[in-house]
Parts: C-alpha cells; structure tokens; sequence
C-alpha cells in the first residue's frame, strides 16, 4: 500500500518525498484525511540502440526513383 501523507506534510518534505519516489514509491498525498493526488515515478522510454533493426527493413532497388506523371500530377494540382 502506497504511503500516505497531508498536504502540510507533502510541502514540508517535497524534496524527501521526490528521493523516494525517484527510488519507485507510489505517494498519496491528502487533504483532511481524503486523497487527492498521487505522486509516481515518471517511466522514460527505453533508450534507442542504432543498429538495432539491422537486417529488418529492406528497401527496393528503385525506391528514389521520379513518380510516374499521374501521381505527380495528384500531389501538384
């Protein structure tokens, strides 16, 4: 169960309260006895490896090459 404390509290031990949440407690912070705000640790998205899709996507000979005049036609007016 996530550790609950008043706002009194949460404004007098912000930075103490920010450590644990930064090590992966949940905060419930209430007011006359009623929760009304959650602190969590904000999740970061995986860091991207390059190289990783090596082998993955593959692109056609040809790919670069001018379109065909109808379709140009479709992108210009």
């Amino acid at each position: 169960m996530p550790m609950q404390v008043n706002v009194h509290e949460a404004k007098t031990h912000l930075s103490k309260l920010l450590e644990r949440v930064k090590g992966g407690e949940e905060i419930i912070i209430a007011k006359a006895g009623k929760p009304v705000a959650r602190l969590v640790p904000i999740k970061r998205p995986a860091r991207r490896l390059p190289g990783t899709a090596k082998g993955q996507v593959t692109l056609a000979p040809d790919f670069d090459a001018p379109l065909p005049e109808a379709i140009l036609k479709e992108f210009e007016g």
